[in-house]
């Protein structure tokens, strides 16, 4: 079975014992006098070559450039291509390319990680979710959004509209929202240690993925206290490029790799206010044991996805309540327990892929994609006027048999919508699985369509246990109860 990315960085670390990546770009502004000059790609190449055999024991990832590769022309991709038999199996090929365009973002992700063999990409994230949901289809790759950079010229943008609530942290926040950390990290510039700490608050289970920091006045402790993730992990740290250019670069780059251990161990932060606290039921549990989900039933209302009020839903009804499932991507406990929960159903279906279903619903989809080791695409909400204009997002062929993977059905219409559209490109749909079924007849609405539906938790299933459990009152559970629930 194929390890995810997160899963194969942890490796290379744990095997060289190192935080370190080195950046593998054939500058020949950079080229070290031994080499000799002129415009030969020959003497770049053995540089390269020649770092990799220095530190392939003393680093966890290597990062080319993409744009050095690109100003070298045709000789330069091919060079590029060549790094990932040079770096072997063992070490993930990061590459940095920024992108961000939507109308190659699918063919991009195609060639990066299927042609070219490359373990994880860098992304520009200001077109939003669009630009980085191509790259997640690959379920066993991973992404790093920029959210924050040190340029000066940025600092208008990235702190907009005040230092309190700068931009970068939004990114931050939107970007978690799009995949799972085993998949999405953050690339930050060499920032203060200050700003480092509040990006780490703000994701405290995302690998941070940094560029240079040797220029800043702060010391390397500083970096790595404000940077480490409680375990002492999660961040990746640059090479720099003085000791790159150097005659014995594995020398001064194990000593580096020494002392960013020591430090790392040193500095390993106790304090678990960023990180999510243990959730514990927090009931006495006389009631009925036979519900099997009856902690994860506790564990969505604990968690705010219940709430009372008048709330307009997806189908245009208006109800006295509003299930709030998006809030799930941002408890680690609660989202793993959901996974496991949709798991259970889909281990008795057979199906080829799975399909989520945008927006609410990609976030599961991906991590189920990814706890099943199964391929995942998804049928675009709108198709795009440019690019490849695809109605369905990721690779497949025709006759394949599809699940559908939704969050809530209330009306069943994001569903059939997805669905149809599945089945107008030549794929076969016969099964939707959701986490919360609003009401019963919803399924013969499916069904009368040829699907048919399963739920983890039907709603009235879920008010009857908040009731029992005290967690609701006799008012807010009849709020709670759909027309001919069962």
């Amino acid at each position: 079975m194929l390890m995810n990315f997160l899963d194969r960085l942890n490796a290379a670390i744990r095997k060289n014992n190192s935080l370190l990546f080195v950046g593998l770009d054939p500058n020949p502004e950079w080229l070290p006098a031994r080499y000799g000059q002129g415009s030969s790609i020959k003497p770049l190449r053995a540089w390269l070559r020649f770092l990799i055999d220095q530190t392939a024991d003393l680093v966890c990832a290597y990062k080319p450039t993409l744009g050095f590769y690109q100003a070298l022309g045709p000789e330069g991709l091919a060079l590029l291509v060549e790094l990932r038999e040079w770096v072997g199996p063992d070490l993930p090929l990061i590459l940095d390319a920024k992108h961000a365009d939507l109308n190659t973002a699918t063919l991009m992700a195609r060639t990066v990680f299927e042609d070219w063999h490359f373990d994880g990409i860098t992304l520009n994230p200001y077109a939003g979710q669009d630009v980085v949901a191509p790259f997640l289809l690959h379920p066993h790759r991973g992404v790093f959004v920029l959210c924050c950079t040190a340029n000066p010229a940025a600092q208008a943008l990235q702190t907009y509209p005040s230092e309190q609530t700068p931009l970068y942290l939004q990114v931050v926040r939107e970007a978690c929202a799009w995949g799972l950390p085993e998949q999405l990290g953050l690339e930050v510039g060499p920032v203060r240690a200050e700003v480092l700490a509040r990006l780490r608050a703000a994701a405290p289970e995302r690998v941070i993925l940094l560029r240079s920091v040797w220029a800043l006045s702060e010391g390397l402790d500083s970096i790595l206290a404000a940077g480490l993730d409680t375990a002492g992990s999660g961040l990746l740290v640059p090479v720099p490029l003085e000791m790159l250019v150097a005659g014995d670069p594995a020398t001064q780059v194990d000593a580096l790799r020494r002392d960013i251990e020591k430090s790392r161990h040193e500095s390993t932060r106790q304090d678990t206010s960023s990180s999510c606290s243990l959730w514990q039921p927090d009931v006495c549990l006389l009631v009925p044991q036979s519900d099997p989900h009856l902690e994860l039933t506790l564990q969505l209302f604990d968690s705010g996805c219940v709430l009372f009020g008048e709330h307009v839903q997806a189908s245009g009804a208006v109800f006295p309540y509003y299930i709030d499932l998006r809030r799930i991507i941002s408890n680690p406990q609660l989202f793993h327990q959901v996974l496991l929960a949709y798991a259970q159903i889909l281990q008795q279906l057979r199906f080829d892929r799975l399909a989520g279903i945008p927006y609410g619903s990609l976030p599961t989809a991906s991590g189920l994609a990814l706890h099943l080791n199964v391929p995942l695409i998804f049928p675009r909400k709108e198709v795009k006027a440019h690019g490849t204009r695809r109605a369905i997002e990721g690779s497949f062929e025709p006759g394949e048999v599809v699940v559908v993977v939704d969050d809530v059905l209330i009306s069943g219409k994001s569903a059939l919508e997805g669905a149809q559209k599945l089945e107008s490109a030549g794929l076969v749909v016969n099964d939707i699985v959701v986490l919360i079924e609003h009401e019963p007849q919803v399924r013969e609405r499916l069904r009368e369509h040829g699907y048919t539906s399963h739920a983890v938790l039907p709603f009235a299933r879920i008010a009857r246990t908040l009731h029992a459990v005290g967690r609701i009152t006799d008012e807010q559970y009849r709020l709670l109860q759909p027309e001919e629930a069962s």
